[in-house]
């Protein structure tokens, strides 16, 4: 993995995608305060009352559609490539330090969740030893403020189809959250940029500081709290998520997952043939629009070229609401089988 000295250019070749949204900073997001342990989490926003995970898991196939599960970077936004990368990037010149994550890199970087695992993962194997927590807490610090500006000043853009995707579940009833390894501080970034009605549509969030150290995704445990707040059943849940980690996260926990491809996962869809997508109900290179209709890369056809809730609920219909474990990867499999190989190749 080539790490090139810094390119002043190089932030802007990436070029901003556009603005969130035009409308001003996010309400309050429901009760966005942090989850309890997984025995004792209670009612979920204004959802109802909230039971534990397993006591959903015995809905047969076909059950009605009834919350959604969103992942945020790459999911919502294309925030890996054009936020959090050119944060860090930003953050080592700040510091005089002489490295550049290119595009490539950071998706490989992208095996290890959490911003902070990852910086401590690329210096470790940079440097032959692990970096002082005060360097990596120094370092993460100037990265979020760095892209908390990237966000506000409307270099990052919403996902096609992800506003009216979030809007019409919203309007049909459909509970919603967040459920991510990024901190709550760049979640509130991101929604802090988008129109308010987005923000509000989700009950609650599920963040990395709301896990265990070592079990973010693909770790079920963010999901097991997810589906716990809400008291449903697995089948009447489904996971928006980008990529591979998320997918297994998602699989793990028991809940069905539908993958749209990110321009940092767009690669992973090359490795289906060893079953790292096999789990997801279905592979699409997005939500698609009218102007920009979406490609399904596994799983049933989308005929009207956009998702919509109609698709969606067909498609839990199809769904067994059981676990099934993708070949030859548990969880965290994936993940470690990443590690074991060098990122500085």
């Amino acid at each position: 993995m080539a790490v090139s000295p810094i390119d002043p250019a190089a932030d802007r070749r990436s070029g901003p995608a556009g603005p969130v949204g035009s409308a001003g900073p996010a309400g309050p997001v429901g009760s966005a305060g942090s989850v309890g342990s997984v025995g004792s989490a209670g009612p979920a926003g204004s959802g109802g009352s909230g039971g534990s995970a397993g006591s959903g898991g015995s809905a047969g196939p076909g059950g009605p559609l009834q919350a959604l599960l969103w992942d945020v970077d790459g999911t919502l936004a294309e925030t890996e490539l054009d936020g959090h990368r050119l944060a860090f990037n930003r953050a080592f010149a700040e510091e005089g330090l002489p490295w550049r994550w290119d595009q490539a890199t950071y998706r490989q970087l992208l095996a290890v969740s959490g911003g902070r695992e990852r910086l401590r993962a690329f210096l470790s194997q940079l440097e032959g030893r692990p970096p002082e927590t005060e360097r990596i807490e120094r370092l993460q610090s100037r990265k979020q403020a760095h892209y908390n500006q990237l966000i506000s000043s409307g270099a990052v853009a919403l996902r096609e189809g992800v506003e009216r995707v979030i809007t019409a579940a919203a309007a049909a009833g459909l509970r919603q959250a967040i459920v991510t390894t990024s901190s709550r501080a760049a979640v509130e970034a991101l929604l802090a940029a988008a129109p308010a009605p987005l923000g509000e549509a989700f009950s609650f969030w599920i963040c990395g500081e709301d896990v265990d150290v070592a079990r973010k995704k693909p770790d079920p445990q963010a999901y097991q709290l997810a589906q716990q707040r809400l008291g449903l059943a697995a089948a009447s849940i489904l996971v928006i998520e980008d990529s591979r980690n998320g997918l297994q996260a998602a699989h793990a926990a028991g809940l069905p997952c539908l993958v749209t491809l990110s321009r940092s996962s767009a690669a992973e869809a090359g490795a289906e043939a060893d079953g790292d997508m096999a789990a997801a109900l279905a592979v699409l290179d997005g939500l698609g629009s009218a102007q920009r209709p979406l490609r399904v890369l596994r799983g049933p056809a989308c005929p009207a070229g956009r998702v919509t809730l109609a698709w969606l609920q067909q498609l839990g219909a199809g769904s067994s609401g059981t676990s099934r474990e993708p070949p030859g990867l548990a969880a965290g499999e994936g993940q470690r089988r990443e590690r074991g190989g060098s990122m500085m190749r």
